[in-house]
């Protein structure tokens, strides 16, 4: 496995064992979601603890709830590798997100308050700006963002209990099928919602959820099934 920063991870002053766990499993999803870990990407566990300067068990607990979301996959004779991100994994996390989205639109619009509302259109200023000056991995981080508050604007938190382990998969589809020329169209589509939330428009923005998430199954369908040579 060859590092691909040299960012170490050490314990912080008053660093607890449960919060050094935390990080140490933040630090290494972070890394598969930017793709600094690429698919394939083979992970030993002492040489990860190394890298990061920490002992090896918060580097087996992280790895194992990396394992168990999906991130990792154990293969014969290699161990721990990146798990790839493919077509029919996009496919199965867009059967659930059309629903559920559509569903946290529904409700953001119902229940959605106004100050939360001013942090949303906040949200979508600071996407739209880093979008027009290009800069997508932050452009990718925000809409990602978006997309969570949306949910948690439902206040339902049993649909927050569901949606959340699937922020990271989401975060990193975004990354594996985002290129520059999304940024205008994705923030055109999120300002839209958000003005049918804002207007208390039930059916509107349900109806733009959905349709934004089939928008962007397409585009995901035809960029993981041809390969990034084509971003």
């Amino acid at each position: 496995m060859t590092a691909p920063r040299p960012a170490a991870l050490g314990p912080a002053a008053g660093d607890t064992p449960l919060s050094l766990r935390e990080r140490v499993y933040v630090e290494l999803r972070e890394r598969i979601i930017e793709a600094e870990y690429p698919a394939g990407t083979r992970l030993v566990e002492r040489e990860v603890a190394d890298e990061l300067r920490v002992s090896r068990v918060p580097v087996r607990e992280a790895m194992q709830r990396l394992e168990s979301e999906g991130f990792l996959s154990v293969r014969p004779r290699r161990g721990s590798v990146v798990a790839d991100f493919g077509p029919e994994d996009a496919e199965h996390l867009f059967d659930v997100r059309e629903n559920l989205e559509g569903l946290a639109a529904r409700l953001a619009a119902r229940n959605a308050d106004p100050a939360r509302l001013r942090d949303l259109e906040r949200l979508l200023a600071r996407a739209r700006r880093a979008a027009e000056a290009g800069r997508l991995r932050e452009t990718v981080s925000l809409n990602a963002d978006f997309h969570r508050r949306i949910v948690e604007l439902s206040g339902n938190p049993l649909l927050v209990d569901l949606m959340t382990p699937l922020d990271s998969r989401l975060r990193r589809l975004f990354r594996l099928t985002s290129d520059r020329s999304d940024g205008e169209p994705m923030c055109g589509a999120h300002e839209r919602l958000y003005a049918a939330v804002r207007d208390r428009d039930e059916d509107g923005a349900e109806a733009l959820a959905r349709a934004h998430v089939a928008d962007t199954r397409v585009l995901a369908r035809r960029l993981l099934t041809a390969g990034p040579d084509t971003r």
